[in-house]
């Protein structure tokens, strides 16, 4: 059917890769019961109908099952996320003869088919956001007190005028203390501009950015802990979930610049790099006070002040 249609179309030449694919596919499969991208066909194989939720684990839990969702401010909205850009992908596979349209059912579960099928479930963040808090209706248990003992650390806000040359100062200052610095840009460029700026001034420095492989990236941060290098200079990487202890300051340069990098959820993520060290600490360069700083300092500052 699909071969017709592609030919009715005027698309021979998908038409041709598309039965060549396939027919490769389902001799690999005869022969030795699978085939490179055998999930393509996971819609045959399990006997379900179009459009029909993938099989996923949430078919094997119990109903008494508990649901854990960790740094949930960004993983309820990577759900959707994730699942329209893999139906986008999978159309133009599907569009050029690359895959059988069937292909768009091996995908990742869609938001309300997750949320119909997820057990009862707890939202782990530091910073809710706001489906979160509907869904619990505003109600929420706070653990401000960490088991480590460590507190949140001291926000100093400095003026973004000569802030490049005062942020190696202190990056200086404290790779001699023994401690590591995260240095938070706006930009790809500006991240490897200001490393070479701070090669060039004589600090043992990296950066760190989505174009840098996942696997670099693990070994950066070992680096870093290892004292291979004491600068890391970052974009949006370095936030939830990097555990740090020898992390002694953070610096966020154009901390008033308001947006998504700048917003409050994001500043607050980024300020709690610093407290898994004791003698942690926090620079913002800015010249004006934004909403989101003040918020965000301020949710700072009621922590630490009950965690004192």
């Amino acid at each position: 059917e699909r071969l017709k249609e592609l030919v009715a179309e005027g698309k021979l030449l998908e038409a041709q890769r598309l039965e060549q694919r396939t027919n490769f596919d389902l001799e690999m499969i005869t022969a030795t019961g699978s085939c490179a991208g055998i999930e393509n066909y996971s819609r045959f194989l399990t006997g379900r109908l179009p459009g029909e939720p993938p099989p996923t684990l949430f078919e094997y839990l119990p109903d008494n099952a508990l649901l854990f969702v960790d740094e949930s401010h960004v993983g309820i909205g990577q759900i959707n996320g994730m699942a329209r850009g893999d139906h986008r992908r999978k159309l133009t596979l599907a569009e050029y003869g690359f895959r059988l349209p069937s292909c768009i059912d091996n995908r990742p579960l869609r938001f309300n088919e997750w949320e119909a099928m997820r057990p009862q479930t707890t939202y782990v963040t530091a910073t809710p956001g706001n489906w979160e808090m509907e869904q619990t209706g505003g109600v929420f248990t706070e653990q401000v007190i960490r088991p480590t003992g460590l507190i949140d650390p001291p926000v100093e806000i400095r003026p973004t005028e000569d802030q490049v040359q005062d942020c190696i100062n202190e990056c200086r200052k404290t790779g001699e203390a023994g401690y590591r610095t995260l240095v938070t840009t706006l930009t790809k460029r500006m991240a490897e501009d200001l490393t070479e700026f701070m090669h060039e001034a004589g600090l043992k420095v990296r950066y760190m950015h989505s174009d840098v492989e996942t696997l670099e990236r693990i070994e950066l941060i070992r680096d870093l802990r290892l004292g291979v290098y004491d600068v890391l200079v970052g974009i949006n990487l370095l936030r939830e979930g990097l555990d740090i202890p020898e992390c002694g300051l953070v610096t966020i340069l154009d901390a008033d610049k308001e947006g998504f990098l700048r917003s409050e959820t994001s500043l607050i993520q980024t300020i709690g790099r610093a407290a898994r060290n004791v003698d942690g600490r926090v620079i913002l360069y800015a010249d004006r006070m934004t909403g989101s700083m003040e918020r965000a300092i301020n949710e700072t500052d009621r922590r630490r002040a009950k965690q004192l």
